[in-house]
């Protein structure tokens, strides 16, 4: 990904919530664009380029950021629809959520989420978990040659 632009898409229905993770990743340079859908539907359109995604000649997100409670679609299908589709299944995605129930856990692993991650309260652990969070899933791990659709 040398010299390739970052590119996230974070699905995300509440507002407070995707501006803190836009800061964050903003204050600690980790990605050079960052989509924000806020409904399943809309994440499974921009991801499968429907509808209004249709015409859009951007590349695929490197890494999604998934929440679990979503209008339309929850997360749970959208991501079942990410790992069954060819050309999503290898982008990392990561659940991003409030929930730290064991069945969202489990049920999230076994429909192959890359890794599953809660929402600290607090802003400064929340700041620290979006700047390790970017530097691994960007940086340092390394993943498959990114493809267009």
């Amino acid at each position: 990904m040398k010299g390739e632009e970052l590119r996230i898409l974070l699905i995300e229905d509440n507002d407070d919530h995707a501006e803190l993770v836009i800061r964050s990743f903003e204050n600690n340079r980790i990605t050079n664009h960052l989509d924000r859908v806020s409904d399943g539907e809309e994440a499974l359109n921009f991801l499968q380029r429907k509808g209004k995604y249709s015409e859009s000649k951007d590349p695929l997100p490197h890494l999604i950021l998934l929440d679990l409670r979503l209008p339309k679609v929850d997360g749970l299908n959208v991501l079942k629809q990410i790992k069954k589709d060819p050309i999503t299944q290898m982008i990392p995605v990561v659940v991003l959520t409030s929930s730290n129930s064991q069945t969202d856990i489990e049920k999230s692993y076994s429909h192959y989420v890359n890794s599953y991650l809660v929402k600290p309260l607090d802003f400064k652990q929340f700041n620290k978990l979006m700047e390790d969070l970017g530097y691994y899933w960007l940086i340092w791990n390394k993943q498959p040659s990114h493809q267009s659709k």
